[in-house]
């Protein structure tokens, strides 16, 4: 693997930090900014919706740049925003100024993606994706949890101060290690948006939304669900999350390594899987051994997923695979939301702290659904061999 794909990794290590570091230091920032704990919620919305509206906004207005040009310039809006943030004098611009760290995220996988599957060969990119989403996941191993320490100990300013550092190393490593990309071939907007006719793009997407939605409508409740059903400590919260860390971390690299060799088949494993943990972990919520067993597999199974459809989406979107690639970061953040959202419906509904995971639990099978649908189509675009033609018999020479 190129070592370009280091520098790529320690942005990903970064936009993973600041994105999910917000649950860790937001009963601090809620007290700094003299607000309710669900107000301080839309800090973290704010960035989800950022992401959203950047991801196709900043790929598409940035189109004809050359590649490397768009990760530099995607990197210093994601250092200022976050520096900005961590200057916010009020609750109202830090969650303007979360937006605004928001808005590369998307953008800045997209091209990285494109960008490390174009420096290997082609049966090696779903790996090389990987690579640089490994940053992603070792994020909540490594940063959520010390990003979280620093803010409890320091103040939540200290904590997104140092993700700005982060984003400064990027920045240099991006600049130093990865070759000029040079401008994308005969690319225009147009050209990035016909990849949007495509059914099996639109199935891909699909697939991110609620496949990964099913692992977050556990994830988004773990900690009242491991507190009040399975009797853990409030402080060990931090460690099972990062628990379902080293999971997604497993699963990133598992899920790059295979899908170079059967795409699909490690889809429909992946889907299978997350499906049949989140049943199980209806049950074993109530133990903790069980719990942590649990949360870890669940981390491995949802976190597969993501570099298989990365690799599939590019390889469905033809000669223009920037914009759909970062739209798939759009469909993550979504996945999100949808999560939480069907998570917490059957919590006020009475269903009780399990029942979110019976929610992710069907939003995995809908997701394993709409994959073999997908397979389905592959089936019906690969040419079917003609039928070998007799042999005309020839005369022999005597």
């Amino acid at each position: 693997m190129p070592v370009a794909l280091l520098a790529l990794a320690i942005g990903a290590f970064g936009i993973g930090t600041t994105e999910f570091v917000m649950m860790g230091v937001l009963p601090e920032t809620a007290a700094d900014f003299g607000v309710s704990i669900s107000a301080a919620g839309y800090l973290i919305s704010a960035y989800a919706l950022g992401v959203v509206v950047g991801a196709p906004l900043l790929t598409a207005v940035a189109v004809r740049l050359p590649r490397k040009t768009m990760l530099l310039s995607m990197m210093v809006m994601f250092v200022i925003g976050n520096a900005l943030f961590a200057f916010a004098p009020n609750h109202e611009f830090g969650v303007l100024f979360r937006f605004l760290a928001g808005l590369p995220h998307g953008a800045f996988f997209g091209a990285g993606a494109v960008v490390a599957s174009s420096m290997v060969a082609s049966g090696q990119r779903a790996r090389a994706v990987s690579m640089m989403f490994m940053g992603l996941t070792l994020a909540n191993v490594v940063g959520v949890p010390l990003g979280t320490l620093l803010g409890q100990q320091v103040g939540w300013r200290a904590t997104f101060g140092l993700v700005a550092v982060i984003g400064l190393v990027a920045l240099v490593a991006i600049a130093k290690l990865v070759p000029h990309q040079g401008k994308p071939l005969e690319v225009s907007l147009r050209g990035e948006l016909s990849a949007f006719r495509k059914p099996q793009v639109w199935l891909a997407l699909a697939i991110v939304t609620f496949g990964l939605g099913g692992g977050f409508a556990c994830l988004s409740y773990l900690a009242p669900m491991m507190t009040d059903v399975a009797g853990f400590e409030p402080a060990s919260v931090t460690l099972l999350l990062s628990l379902a860390g080293i999971g997604m971390t497993l699963g990133n690299y598992l899920g790059g390594r295979l899908a170079d060799r059967a795409p699909m088949p490690t889809l429909f494993a992946a889907l299978f899987a997350l499906g049949s943990v989140l049943a199980v972990f209806t049950v074993t919520a109530h133990s903790k051994v069980a719990a942590a067993i649990t949360i870890f597999f669940i981390g491995v199974a949802a976190f597969m997923i993501g570099p298989i459809m990365q690799a599939r989406i590019m390889e469905k979107a033809g000669g223009a695979p920037s914009l759909v690639s970062a739209a798939v970061q759009s469909a993550f953040n979504i996945a999100n939301s949808i999560g939480a959202y069907l998570g917490g419906l059957v919590i006020a509904g009475g269903l009780g702290l399990v029942a979110p995971n019976w929610v992710g639990a069907l939003l995995a099978v809908l997701g394993l659904s709409l994959a073999a649908v997908s397979a389905g189509l592959d089936r019906k675009e690969t040419p079917t061999p003609a039928p070998p033609q007799p042999q005309l018999a020839t005369a022999g020479h005597g």
